[in-house]
Order: structure tokens, then sequence, then C-alpha cells
């Protein structure tokens, strides 16, 4: 292979690990975004339950709209469990699965942190041999 052909290589691979660096980046902000979701959710049961019961809330309904409602019983939460189904569970279950769900988002956030500085770094190395390549065609 000669000079010119191994610095094309090189640069395919770096672009290769920059858009995979990006997907990686666009998978963490969702979990981040998710785990505010999650987070959000956790203090807002709590704070209810610490509440009398028919205190008041705003509910938001989508597109920056709220109701006016009364909540009468924190003891029971309709907890979605995936592909659209709900169930009730009860207030200390509901921040059972929260916090599950938080704690496997995290060690998903590690995985995706992990694997990220692994590309960085495997992304640098062909850098740097593609930077001595064009240093020794300059020679």
């Amino acid at each position: 292979m000669t000079k010119d052909e191994e610095l094309s290589r090189y640069m395919v691979l770096i672009e290769q690990y920059k858009e995979q660096l990006n997907t990686l980046d666009m998978q963490a902000q969702y979990l981040q975004a998710a785990l505010n979701e999650y987070n959000k959710a956790k203090i807002t049961l709590e704070n209810l339950n610490k509440s009398d019961n028919n205190t008041e809330a705003l509910i938001p309904i989508g597109g920056s709209v709220y109701l006016y409602a009364n909540i009468k019983d924190t003891s029971k939460v309709l907890l979605n469990i995936g592909a659209g189904i709900s169930t009730e569970k009860s207030f200390e279950d509901a921040i059972r699965k929260i916090d599950e769900r938080v704690e496997n988002i995290q060690k998903n956030q590690d995985r995706l942190t992990m694997m990220a500085q692994q590309l960085q770094a495997e992304a640098e190395e062909v850098s740097n041999k593609a930077q001595k390549l064009i240093e020794e065609q300059q020679k």
C-alpha cells in the first residue's frame, strides 16, 4: 500500500470515528433527558405523597397546556411498563421502579462514556499516524 493510500485510509477511519462519537453523544443526550424525566417524576411523587389528600395541582396535558386537578389519593400510581401498557402500582413500588430505571440509565451512561473514551483514544492514535505520514511526505 502506498503512503497516499494509507493516508487516505486513515482519513476515512478518522471520519468514521467522528460519526461514531456523534452517535454516542446523541445517545448520551437521550439518556440524560430520560434520566431527568425520571428524577422529575420521582420528586413530584415524593412531594405529592407528603401533601394532604385533595391537593390541587396543575397537570400538563401537552402543548404547554395545563389543567387544574384535585389529587385525592397518592397511594396508587399508574406506571407505564412498556408497549403502551400501564399498570397500577403502590407509591412505594412506583418509586422502586423509577429507581431501577434510573440505575439502568446510569449504567448505560457509564457504558457510553467508556465506549466514547475508547473511540476517542483510537481516533487520536489514527490521527497521530496520519500526521506522521504527512510529515514524512513533506520532507
